[in-house]
């Protein structure tokens, strides 16, 4: 980008828009240039960390790669749209994708333990032996998990349905009508109120943490929905981990032709005339391109870069009243990673774990009485050295405990070097390190008592709060996923993105995109990317063109069985406890 570039107003008479400055390296910043550089625009993104990915990332810590993201990417197999989004991005090429026959599983207090197999038949089949009294509703849930693997290979992503024609917004819905049922039925029954169903105990608590914590305002659909894909293949784990995604996203969009500058923070787009001609950065340099793309936080681009102008009622309700709202915003987490010295093959890759009260105390704004534990060295075996176990436990974490604990700042920018640094750990007091301590201690003692020998394996740890994400991306809330789908917020913003498309109210040759221009996870910030190139098509007169990468081959596919466990606590179905040990932890970080 350079210091003046011409900009014209989508359709007008001027020189056409063909340079673009894009906000954000993450997947759906990365996802935008990609599409951009094959529609033949130039562009650059700006990123305020010194790698790829945003959410979608890891790092290093004595010789273990800590993942913190993808536990299922899904896309991940053919069949639907959404796996040719990642072929078009090189997401996936030349990579193993792993899927165990096991989704999650969940275990209560009392040790026994619910399996979310993959296989609707052999998941009828557990549930119904764990409480025959509950068939008639286990068969109900298994027959519509039936019916949406089905019903997954004519779900639109390819195209938002703002673009769509008459035509071809009536021959989606006549797609969806052998599955009508199913998804009406799934869509208008809240999850809590589903599970309310079951007689047996367990299975009334399980089956809201299926998707490993609880979300109150789900409904049955979204459930089904990734079960379904689990079943279908097409929700793995891609060899190399969530950064090694962002990277190779990365590399087919240089490939394309496009620029990235790391360390480099936005402060302002800037505005003339009601059209975004440019950025100024954190250090006072200003970029100008035709066309700006905010691919980062919703809240920091619509309040801060751009001071809360352009947006009408809905807009400034959304992100001044509604976002201050409790489940308006997918929380942030609580992380702890163990890097072990040696393996732990009783390890299941994915357990949530039914707290009792006294343990959630010690676990400082946990939403839910409940944890997630993946011994994440199965789904990585390549991020850890052989002969070691990496150990992942996270809890759904509100971010105001841990700020009422801070007393220094979220976000400070520094100067190493003769380069300016937006990332770097900050301090926040004792009180805030004394609640990570503790919570990691009731964390690795919850550990050592079904996994007797942890504690003494500890080589490596590392501990994030909310606002540890607040640091490392910028995220309101340290939010990971944005707003919330199924409630106020998510249902407007897809509302206004429908009828607008992703700009802003007043203001001209801006968009937005990533996961603050939609309501989901990683294929949905992928997908931001192509549909926001979809609307400055449009608007430019231009045809849409994507294309696979081909540089690499297809992905391959393994299933991973994940055999039936007991309670590690329990001999004969008789509990013990493990006394509680002491011992070095090793490297600490």
């Amino acid at each position: 980008m350079t210091e003046e570039k011409s900009s014209t107003e989508p359709g007008g008479s001027g020189s056409p828009r063909e340079t673009m400055i894009i906000i954000g390296a993450g997947l759906g910043g990365l996802s935008t240039g990609c599409y951009a550089q094959m529609n033949g625009y130039r562009t650059q993104v700006l990123e305020m960390h010194e790698l790829p990915g945003g959410c979608c990332t890891a790092w290093d810590r004595g010789g273990f790669t800590l993942d913190c993201c993808v536990s299922w990417l899904l896309g991940s197999g053919p069949g639907n749209e959404m796996h040719q989004i990642w072929l078009e991005l090189g997401a996936l090429q030349g990579k193993e994708v792993r899927h165990f026959d096991v989704f999650n599983i969940v275990r209560g207090q009392d040790g026994r333990a619910v399996h979310f197999y993959s296989d609707p038949d052999r998941l009828e089949a557990h549930l119904i032996e764990l409480s025959p009294a509950d068939a008639r509703t286990v068969r109900t849930f298994c027959s519509q998990l039936r019916t949406f693997r089905k019903a997954l290979a004519v779900y639109p992503f390819l195209k938002p349905v703002g673009l769509m024609s008459r035509t071809e917004r009536w021959r989606m819905l006549a797609s969806f009508l052998p599955y009508f049922n199913a998804v009406r039925t799934t869509i208008s029954v809240l999850m809590t109120d589903f599970s309310a169903r079951f007689k047996d105990p367990l299975l009334r608590e399980a089956f809201n943490f299926i998707l490993y914590e609880k979300h109150p305002a789900f409904p049955v659909l979204p459930f089904h929905f990734q079960l379904a894909s689990h079943a279908n293949l097409s929700a793995g784990v891609p060899e190399g981990g969530s950064l090694g995604l962002a990277e190779s996203i990365e590399r087919r969009y240089r490939r394309l032709g496009g620029e990235v500058s790391y360390n480099t923070k936005v402060e302002t787009v800037i505005v003339e005339d009601d059209r975004a001609v440019g950025v100024r950065l954190s250090d006072g340099r200003e970029l100008r391109a035709d066309i700006v793309v905010s691919a980062c936080d919703g809240y920091t681009t619509t309040m801060k870069f751009l001071g809360g102008r352009y947006l009408d009622d809905t807009y400034r309700r959304l992100y001044t009243r509604t976002i201050q709202e409790p489940g308006m915003v997918f929380p942030g987490y609580f992380t702890l990673f163990l890097g072990l010295s040696r393996p732990f093959p009783e390890g299941d890759p994915c357990t949530t774990y039914l707290l009792d009260e006294a343990t959630a105390a010690e676990l400082t704004g946990i939403r839910h009485a409940s944890i997630n534990v993946q011994f994440r060295s199965r789904h990585y075996p390549e991020l850890s050295p052989s002969g070691t176990t990496v150990v992942y436990a996270t809890y759904f974490c509100d971010i105001a405990p841990w700020r009422a604990l801070d007393e220094g700042p979220e976000q400070l920018t520094r100067t190493r070097g003769g380069e300016e640094l937006h990332t770097l750990p900050v301090r926040h007091g004792r009180g805030y390190y004394a609640a990570k301590r503790r919570a990691r201690e009731a964390l690795v003692d919850f550990l050592e008592e079904r996994f007797p020998g942890i504690r003494d394996a500890i080589v490596v740890r590392d501990v994030s709060s909310p606002l540890t994400q607040v640091r490392y991306t910028g995220n309101y809330d340290g939010t990971v996923l944005g707003w919330q789908p199924f409630v106020e917020s998510g249902e407007t913003l897809e509302e206004l993105i429908k009828k607008n498309g992703p700009t802003l109210p007043g203001l001209r040759n801006f968009y937005q995109s990533g996961v603050w221009a939609t309501t989901g996870g990683l294929i949905r910030a992928a997908a931001a990317g192509r549909h926001v190139m979809q609307f400055v098509c449009r608007d430019d007169g231009r045809p849409f063109t994507a294309s696979v990468d081909r540089t690499a081959p297809p992905p391959t596919h393994r299933v991973i069985p994940v055999p039936a466990r007991p309670d590690p606590r329990s001999t004969d179905g008789r509990r013990t406890t493990s006394a509680r040990t002491t011992g070095k932890a090793g490297k600490t970080t």
